[in-house]
Parts: C-alpha cells; sequence; structure tokens
C-alpha cells in the first residue's frame, strides 16, 4: 500500500512549526495546516465544478514537496519557486524517490514528476489549493495577531494577508467564507481541532492533533484505495470521508475507545448527542446543494451515524458487505471498513514513532498492544493486510 518511509516523511509535517518567528499561545504545525487547506479546498472546489481527484492528488503532491522543504519559511519557499523552480522540484523529486517508487508500480511518482515539472497539469485544481492554503493562513494569523500586536511591522504583515485573499475573490466560497457567511462557521469549527491533542493521557512526541490525524486518515485512504484499483469515484469518497471523519469531535471532543466502551450504552448516548450536535451545528452550514453529499460522507442514513460502513450511494445510502460488484464511478462506494483500520492503523503509527523517540508511557505502550490486537483480528481488507503493515512499520521504527 506505502512503505514506512513515506510514513515517515508524513508524520515529519506534525514537527514543522508555523509562524515559529513570532509569539503564538498555541503550536502551529504544518500538519493540522493540510489538513485544514484540504478541507477548505472541498467545499471551494465543489462549489467549481473540478475534478476532485486531481484536487486530492495536487493537494499530496504540494503536501510531500513541502514536507521535503521543511526549513523555508512559507513566502521565502514561494519567491525560492518563482526562480528556482527547476532546482528545488529535482531536489524533492531525489529526495522522495525511494519512497514513492514502489506506489502503484511507480506511476504515483511519475504523476508527481509531470505534476512538479508542468505548471499546466491541474491548474484549477492548483488555483483552489493556493486560495485554500491563503484562507487557512489567515485563520492561523488570527491567532499569531493576538499575541504579536505589540510587534513593529505586524499591522503590514495582516494587511498582506488580507490582500492575498482578494486575488482568489472569483471564486464563490472564497467570497462567502471572506463575508463570514456560513461556510465560514465551517473554516472555524474545522480549525478549532487542531486545538485537541490526540491521546491528550499521556506525554507524546510529537504531539498530533485531531485536525492532523484526519488528514492522516484520509492519505492512508487514498492509498488503500489505489492498491485495490478503486474507480475515481472511489477514491474520492474515501479520501474524504477519512478526512471529514472527526469533525463533529470539533463539538464533542475526541473521546478515546476504552472510554466510550467501558460503560454499557455509553457509546449509543454519545452517538445520539453527536447527531443532534451535527444537525444543530454543522448541516445548517453546509450549502443546501452539498448537504446530501456531505450526510452520506459523515455516515448518517437517518437512522443513526456511523462512518465506517461499506456502503454504496444509490439514491440513498445503503450499506454493502462487499463492494467489490460496486466498483464503478456511480455507486460513489465508501469503504468504510478499511478506513476504520486506516483510524486504527494511524493511532498505532501515533504511538510506536512517540515510542521510537523515547518519549514512552503505560498508555502508548498498552496502546500499541491494543490497536496490534485489532487490526490482527480485523485489518485484513481486499489485498491490504493492515496488520502486516503495522508490524513493518514498528520494525522500521524502532530500529
Amino acid at each position: 500500500m506505502l512503505n514506512p518511509k513515506l510514513i515517515e516523511y508524513i508524520f515529519t509535517a506534525a514537527s514543522i512549526q508555523r509562524w515559529n518567528d513570532y509569539p503564538r499561545m498555541v503550536e502551529l504545525v504544518e500538519l493540522d495546516k493540510q489538513a485544514h487547506k484540504f478541507i477548505i479546498a472541498y467545499f471551494i472546489a465543489k462549489s467549481e465544478k473540478v475534478n476532485m481527484l486531481h484536487l486530492i492528488e495536487a493537494g499530496l503532491f504540494e503536501f510531500f514537496r513541502r514536507v521535503v522543504v521543511t526549513d523555508i519559511r512559507p513566502d521565502v519557499f514561494h519567491k525560492a519557486l518563482e526562480k528556482k523552480t527547476d532546482e528545488i522540484n529535482e531536489w524533492v523529486l531525489k529526495k522522495l524517490h525511494n519512497a514513492l517508487l514502489p506506489i502503484e508500480n511507480g506511476e504515483f511518482y511519475k504523476k508527481f514528476t509531470n505534476y512538479l515539472k508542468d505548471p499546466t497539469i491541474y491548474k484549477k485544481e492548483r488555483y483552489i489549493l493556493k486560495a485554500a492554503s491563503y484562507i487557512s493562513t489567515r485563520w492561523e494569523f488570527s491567532i499569531v495577531y493576538q499575541t504579536s500586536q505589540f510587534l513593529s511591522g505586524i499591522d503590514l504583515v495582516k494587511s498582506a494577508v488580507e490582500e492575498e485573499l482578494e486575488d482568489y475573490y472569483d471564486l464563490i466560497s472564497v467570497r462567502k467564507i471572506a463575508l463570514n457567511k456560513k461556510l465560514a462557521k465551517i473554516v472555524d469549527l474545522s480549525g478549532r481541532l487542531r486545538f485537541q491533542k490526540r491521546w491528550a493521557q499521556t506525554p507524546r512526541i510529537p504531539e498530533t492533533s485531531v485536525l492532523g490525524h484526519m488528514l492522516v486518515v484520509a492519505i492512508l485512504g487514498y492509498f488503500y484505495s489505489i492498491n485495490i484499483k478503486a474507480c475515481d469515484s472511489r477514491k474520492v469518497y474515501n479520501f474524504f470521508c477519512a478526512l471529514f471523519h472527526d469533525l463533529p469531535e470539533a463539538l464533542t471532543r475526541d473521546i478515546i475507545s476504552p472510554v466510550k466502551y467501558s460503560v454499557s450504552g455509553l457509546d449509543n448516548i454519545i452517538n445520539e448527542y453527536e447527531i443532534k450536535q451535527i444537525d444543530d451545528a454543522i448541516m445548517p452550514n453546509i450549502p443546501n446543494e452539498l448537504r446530501e453529499e456531505f450526510s452520506y460522507l459523515l455516515g448518517l442514513d437517518g437512522d443513526g451515524k456511523d462512518e465506517f460502513t461499506n456502503r454504496i450511494f444509490d439514491k440513498k445510502p445503503v450499506i454493502v458487505d462487499d463492494l467489490t460488484n460496486y466498483n464503478e464511478d456511480k455507486y460513489c462506494a465508501i469503504d468504510g471498513l478499511a478506513l476504520k483500520n486506516c483510524d486504527r492503523l494511524a493511532a498505532f503509527i501515533e504511538a510506536v514513532l512517540s515510542i521510537s523517540y523515547g518519549v514512552k508511557s503505560k498508555e502508548l505502550s498498552s496502546g500499541t498492544v491494543y490497536i496490534k490486537k485489532n487490526l490482527k483480528e480485523k485489518g485484513s481488507e481486499g489485498l491490504v493486510n493492515f496488520y502486516d503493515l503495522a508490524v513493518e512499520i514498528e520494525k522500521y521504527l524502532m530500529n
């Protein structure tokens, strides 16, 4: 599906500090910024009728380039790209060659190479991703500004951030967000997930937020989709189902599985409350034309909510055991059981990565054992064995 080296690159983004030359009340890291950007890009793209698979691929290509170029400040990075594009891209391709080449028999690396070398590829999708990036940056800066107003020149930075966004006012969703319309509330709600830390009951390095975790699961879901040769629609729905799977936790907080299931019936109460919060605080802010699809992504079916079910959309959501016969764009299939294993695998990596850095606790140790047990029992989906992948990742990180 993907290799441990690429996993390591993905989690590097959790350690890349943003705005680290300004005082901040919270840590702002690249993984969260990228996750927020993808969420915003989804809503912009849906009002522009672009190819959603191209949007995902372009976003991943930009993400992988950014995790390699870790030490250059974003504004300097963009200036450098204007004059040294070819040299920077060649360096990025060289660094990622071994991590990306095994995927899809080299086809993914070939797409990545073509994307970096030909700026006309996915032109509209690149434009939308830039707009989403600036909106996410503006949201971050609103935090930085609160603690930096005493610094000379800070208002110049504020003006520059605002002016950059004006360049994308031809996109209707950008105008709505800038005018603080309903979509702005979704941007704000999803952004707040960076304040909720995963494994909050134990020290861990690197710390990851619920927001960053959502993107990791989405990336794992995308590569799973490639591995099973999913149709384009299935790739898209798997990615965005994973990307939004924890969005309601902005309203309910992250409740770990052992707590959810420690008291009989507690998980049902939590689920009912979560649905009410979605109905009251999320769905009213989703554009009308998107509500049906967004409900489907969140796993709402009228009777309850379960984002991790195998399902298709045939006039309404239909749960199916086996998606083999539904690998066509018209079914909008979601591999919920596989995405649950992607969620488990992401949690496992979060724990074992910290242990590999020497920050170990009883919670992390028992967590890795618990997750590996689940993956061994339930982790075989399609052609992918998530347990074997977990063992391979653990071996790589601990050596």
